[in-house]
């Protein structure tokens, strides 16, 4: 018998969310790591909480697979201690706390989103984009949870797609660098350029210092949508989490530059959370579309079949999907020049 329980899971969506977010906020999930067990009223006294909301956050978080009742008190899931300790490689904590102060107020306003088909995070009347923004701290929030969501990303995306191939990697609005820092530990003959706005280009260095990688990622400072062309020497471009904060014609004409700063035989990767040819899905594709409606102008998640014709339109051949599993992304849709 069909029951409304689905949709109640749906409304309580949020709640988990929060707790989530409640939970890195106090860095429950840090004071946990290496096996640490914390009661109740451990719990309580360590984050200045009384016993009753301490018993209902650690409840939730183990209901939620955070986690794990030992004995008396709870202990980190592994689920928490690989991804919410702070310092742990692939620590996804920043773009939790991104999403609880940037985007889910203004998600509240959906409707106005849908009615207006304005973006709610930023005013295009005197922003250029949502990048254009003169609070430092915001700036630092978004690249370093783009950073957090990007480096597990990158290390699906290296399993899934062999750029042992490439000795030159362009990765265009690379951001802070995850994805040449994953790849670059990874195969020691490979150089990568980041290209992005030159004030993320200072925290890309900062990143890539601290991974040890200077003289072998450069980042340049430009801007991908408005310079003529694109840097060249690269036999592969990366495209990745970039394509659905535009429309089709601003996407067309990238690749289009894409296409023409690749020598014959090069590859471009276009890593994003794809859709279904049939749009239904999958939700995390789905669902980012919609934040896309909060976040951007003209963005959106599109299908693998999208971006296929589109690659074949600007000039590629032999276009593949290659799927794995990442939280920024779901495949890659990769192509060569002819």
């Amino acid at each position: 018998m069909i029951t409304p329980t689905p949709l109640m899971r749906l409304v309580a969506g949020v709640w988990g969310f929060k707790t989530l977010a409640a939970g890195v906020e106090l860095g429950l999930f840090t004071r946990l790591a290496g096996g640490r067990t914390m009661t109740v009223e451990q719990a309580a006294a360590e984050f200045g909480l009384p016993d009753r909301p301490a018993d209902l956050l650690l409840a939730a978080s183990a209901s939620l697979g955070l986690l794990e009742k030992a004995g008396d008190g709870y202990r980190n899931s592994e689920l928490a201690e690989q991804f919410l300790v702070e310092g742990r490689p692939y620590y996804f904590g920043a773009q939790v706390r991104y999403s609880d102060l940037r985007t889910y107020l203004p998600w509240h306003r959906i409707g106005e989103a849908l009615r207006t088909d304005r973006p709610l995070t930023w005013d295009p009347e005197t922003q250029q984009s949502m990048f254009d923004t003169a609070d430092p701290e915001m700036l630092t929030q978004f690249w370093d949870a783009m950073f957090s969501t990007s480096s597990f990303t990158a290390a699906a995306l290296a399993d899934a797609y062999d750029f042992s191939a490439h000795r030159r990697l362009l990765d265009v609005g690379g951001g802070a660098g995850a994805f040449p820092i994953e790849f670059c530990r990874r195969l020691p003959e490979l150089r990568a350029t980041v290209l992005d706005l030159p004030h993320v280009c200072v925290r890309a260095r900062e990143r890539i210092a601290e991974a040890g990688l200077t003289g072998r990622i450069d980042a340049v400072g430009g801007d991908f949508l408005a310079d003529p062309a694109l840097p060249d020497g690269h036999d592969v471009i990366l495209l990745s989490m970039i394509l659905h904060d535009w429309d089709e014609p601003t996407n067309r004409a990238l690749l289009a530059r894409c296409h023409a700063a690749l020598p014959p035989g090069g590859a471009i990767v276009v890593c994003e959370l794809l859709l279904n040819d049939e749009r239904t899905g999958p939700p995390e594709a789905a669902l980012m579309g919609m934040n896309m409606l909060v976040e951007t102008e003209g963005g959106r998640n599109y299908s693998g079949a999208e971006y296929a014709a589109w690659l074949t339109d600007a000039g590629f051949v032999d276009v593949r999907t290659v799927p794995f599993d990442a939280p920024g992304a779901n495949g890659a849709v990769v192509a060569q020049r002819a």
